[in-house]
């Protein structure tokens, strides 16, 4: 574990808030592990389920540039709130061999109970991802039965022919119309 590289991610959701709590708790907790911290991102006056983040940007860009293959936090909230951004984000971390660690709910990658937990997670959000594709045909299928018209209505305004050129450039990758016949 030594030689892995990790970077802090620190954040409070207002500016007057104070960031030494986390800040000093993960200094103390990467010194007692032995930890090599290749760099500190912080972020003020963000909500955790803002997806775009000046400092958590950063943070992405030097993992996916091979810079930091560790992540800690204060507490898992930190990183974000939505379950949809914490899957999505622990799936990079996973396909990057990205460790995460969390210092307050013991959620750490680096141990066989933290790549469990890691485990669980995964297999939570393809049961999320199923219950969604099952309501969605649930409720179409009731919307059919019950003779509703499926598809994008038609409004009043909806009356005038709409140009093709985007048709035939989306589908058929042709800049120019097609002359008339």
């Amino acid at each position: 574990m030594n030689n892995k590289k990790f970077a802090y991610y620190i954040r409070v959701s207002t500016s007057e808030q104070n960031t030494d709590t986390q800040l000093l708790a993960l200094r103390e907790y990467s010194q007692r592990m032995d930890l090599q911290i290749a760099g500190e991102y912080i972020d003020h006056g963000f909500s955790g389920k803002d997806d775009k983040r000046p400092e958590f940007d950063r943070l992405l860009s030097d993992i996916r540039s091979n810079k930091i293959n560790g992540v800690i936090v204060y507490k898992l909230d930190r990183i974000g709130r939505s379950l949809k951004h914490l899957l999505n984000l622990f799936e990079e971390f996973q396909n990057r061999s990205v460790e995460f660690i969390s210092i307050t709910q013991n959620i750490n990658t680096t141990t066989p109970e933290g790549r469990m937990f890691w485990g669980l997670l995964g297999v939570f959000a393809q049961y999320e991802r199923e219950l969604i594709v099952a309501r969605t045909k649930a409720g179409l299928e009731r919307a059919k039965s019950q003779g509703k018209a499926l598809g994008r209505p038609r409004g009043a305004k909806d009356k005038r022919q709409r140009r093709k050129s985007g048709y035939f450039v989306r589908w058929h990758g042709i800049k120019k119309r097609p002359p008339k016949k």
